[in-house]
């Protein structure tokens, strides 16, 4: 029987930043989603380069991608529409979620608009308690679908029913 002692734990604290993700940072975030997933995003990109949409990045100092996420400003009249909020598996719970969304908030506050709103899956409960306790309410619910890329590279369509939720900013 082994007795070496389990080494301590160790906290690392690193700082981070929020920035436009830009198309040089799509190669690391590979994290978030299929080829297909990232194509999409790199469309979302040239959107927000005409003033349509956000999309945002919480970085590492090596300026390396660890959350995304985007806001839309043409699917709710009044609001900006949060979606596609994904961070990095082994990093999530870490509190780089609210930094996101909250950063979120504030682009849409900077555009005149009081509300946000997204969507999310019902078979998402962790992410549901995120945004219900950063003080989204539940209005609504609504199907969905997109569609998702296999690892042999075939295109299913995935259908879904979501939550509606808003905050007043």
């Amino acid at each position: 029987m082994d007795h070496t002692p389990e080494p301590p734990e160790t906290t690392l604290v690193l700082p981070v930043s929020v920035r436009d993700l830009l198309p040089r940072d799509l190669p690391a975030c590979t994290w978030s989603g299929s080829a297909t997933h990232l194509r999409h995003v790199e469309h979302e990109l040239t959107r927000a380069a005409a003033g349509e949409a956000d999309y945002l990045a919480v970085c590492t100092p090596a300026d390396l991608p660890v959350a995304i996420g985007g806001v839309d400003y043409g699917v709710c009249e009044g609001a900006g529409y949060l979606w596609q909020l994904a961070v990095l598996p082994a990093l999530q719970s870490r509190g780089l979620g609210t930094l996101l969304i909250r950063a979120a908030e504030q682009r849409i506050r900077s555009r005149g608009l009081l509300r946000a709103e997204l969507a999310v899956e019902e078979d998402n409960p962790r992410a549901r308690a995120l945004y219900e306790r950063l003080g989204y309410a539940a209005y609504g619910r609504k199907p969905d679908a997109w569609d998702e890329e296999a690892p042999d590279g075939s295109i299913r369509r995935h259908h879904t029913m979501c939550t509606l939720l808003r905050k007043d900013l």
